[in-house]
């Protein structure tokens, strides 16, 4: 059934879904998008406009059924931008936001920084300054961002040790040493209050996702073995020390390449989901993982995309045991709800966007009466966002 400017489905209770695409400011040539729910419940929609050779990083608020003005967060002219590699902006509940831009440090194409802002308020923003302190001209990104109490716990990929001396790097994914994960916490001003490697060698450039469970941070990511496995891997901070990377669950994805599909996770409590992509024995997979005690151990993974699908992956969890997952089918961004149970409800499609890479990552985030999605139509050349309610 259609109605004007509705889609109406049907969830796994039965229950009618309605995906209504909603107006916003966004103007053509704009990309990289970014969904985010603070604390409060508060949505933040974050995304980069391009006028000329100038970058503008732009945020919205979603308040009264309706996108704010967008604001300006910073602008320059010496910025990296990415399809897969998107900035982002969050706030921790408490009025407080930060975000991050990559921006040029060299002349290879891949010698990028993290520039992090500030703000008391999400209107007046500091002056940028850069996350990581190596002053390596290499590859930085992929960046998580999440609140940590009144913190903000953060987690990227660091290129410090793919640097081969002080004037050469491999820039172009030709390393000599390998990409590394890194996280550290940052106070409501960005000064560093800890910093940590969790991994020496990971997959060059998937995106890291994070999440906060009741035992404390967790950063899920692809990772990457000397047989060149490049499966989903898990690291938690508990007691104040962080364990050894554990692989989510073994795919035995042997891939000599950065396949470009990293994973997204969300906890409530010491509930945790996780979506990711997978193509082992040439199969291509998104799979679910649920895990009851904050990533320790993991249930079984189900399958739940329909059969052809290219990845780019989201997830929000419903409840402590249902997770609503987004992906690309193809040319189609789909969206299912999933139980730990296995059971799972009838895909949907919520819009049609294109393989290419200017088609970039469809988002997805909680909404106080549903979700909300932002993607980058590929005809109108400009970010598109709905509504997903039941």
């Amino acid at each position: 059934m259609i109605m004007i400017g509705f889609v109406v489905i049907s969830c796994t209770n039965h229950r009618p879904i309605q995906v209504e695409v909603v107006s916003n400011l966004v103007q053509p040539g704009s990309g990289e998008p970014w969904l985010f729910t603070n604390p409060r419940g508060h949505v933040l929609f974050s995304w980069i406009e391009r006028q000329d050779t100038l970058n503008f990083f732009k945020l919205a608020v979603w308040q009264d059924n309706a996108w704010t003005e967008p604001r300006v967060m910073a602008s320059g002219t010496d910025w990296f931008v990415n399809w897969a590699d998107y900035p982002i902006a969050i706030s921790n509940g408490h009025d407080n936001y930060i975000a991050h831009f990559l921006k040029k440090s060299g002349e290879g194409i891949f010698e990028y920084d993290v520039s992090v802002i500030t703000s008391p308020d999400g209107k007046t923003w500091s002056t940028p300054f850069t996350l990581h302190d190596d002053g390596k001209e290499a590859e930085h990104g992929f960046v998580s961002w999440i609140p940590y109490g009144e913190n903000f716990f953060v987690s990227w990929l660091d290129g410090r040790n793919t640097v081969i001396d002080d004037t050469t790097s491999h820039a172009d994914h030709d390393h000599h040493g390998e990409m590394s994960l890194r996280a550290a916490v940052l106070n409501t001003d960005g000064k560093k209050l800890d910093e940590w490697e969790l991994d020496i060698c990971t997959c060059d450039c998937c995106q890291t996702t994070s999440a906060i469970t009741s035992n404390g941070p967790v950063v899920i990511y692809r990772d990457r073995s000397d047989e060149e496995v490049r499966d989903i891997s898990i690291v938690r901070l508990i007691d104040k020390q962080w364990t050894k990377p554990k692989p989510v669950y073994q795919d035995n994805w042997e891939i000599n390449g950065c396949p470009v599909n990293g994973p997204r996770c969300e906890a409530i409590n010491n509930a945790l989901a996780i979506a990711w992509f997978t193509m082992a024995d040439n199969v291509p997979a998104v799979k679910v993982i649920f895990s009851a005690d904050g990533g320790e151990t993991f249930d079984e993974p189900i399958r739940i995309d329909d059969g052809d699908p290219n990845g780019r992956v989201d997830l929000v969890m419903l409840d402590e045991n249902t997770a609503l997952v987004s992906w690309m089918e193809g040319s189609q961004i789909r969206i299912v709800s999933v139980n730990k149970n296995g059971s799972k409800g009838k895909s949907i499609v919520v819009a049609s966007s294109s393989q290419a890479r200017a088609s970039g990552f469809p988002q997805l985030t909680k909404t106080k009466d549903g979700a909300m999605m932002a993607w980058t139509d590929e005809e109108s050349k400009s970010i598109k966002t709905a509504l997903i309610k039941w």
